[in-house]
């Protein structure tokens, strides 16, 4: 079994900063990509970044420039660095990764239980 366990959501003020964090942990054979979602209320959950296991990164428009995703690959942990935030960031942050597990190893997409993140004064 794998978990996902995120970490460091809040509360903010706008033009602050704020870091989270995922960790994996199982009988992990590989990890292929891990990312951030997010879902506000009412909205449907998109992508906010992306990252492969050799280190190419996708950042959805409304964060380019502001947020940095990174891995520590021998922790199996990947971290969201957010910075000048703006209320519109303000969502339920989820953790996503396609892991390599089993015997037969095989790949599949995992989530975690989301932390929140809120922007406001």
């Amino acid at each position: 079994q794998v978990h996902l366990v995120e970490s460091g959501g809040g509360l903010v003020q706008p033009g602050g900063s704020l870091r989270l964090s995922c960790a994996a942990s199982g009988s992990i054979f590989d990890i292929n990509y891990m990312g951030w979602y997010r879902q506000a209320p009412g909205n449907q959950r998109e992508l906010v970044a992306v990252i492969n296991s050799g280190g190419t990164t996708n950042y959805a428009d409304p964060v380019k420039g502001r947020f940095t995703i990174a891995r520590a690959n021998a922790k199996n942990t990947v971290v969201l660095q957010m910075n000048r935030v703006t209320p519109e960031d303000t969502a339920v942050y989820y953790c996503s990764a396609a892991v390599v597990a089993g015997i037969p190893p095989r790949e599949d997409n995992y989530w975690g239980q989301g932390t929140q993140v809120t922007v406001a004064l």
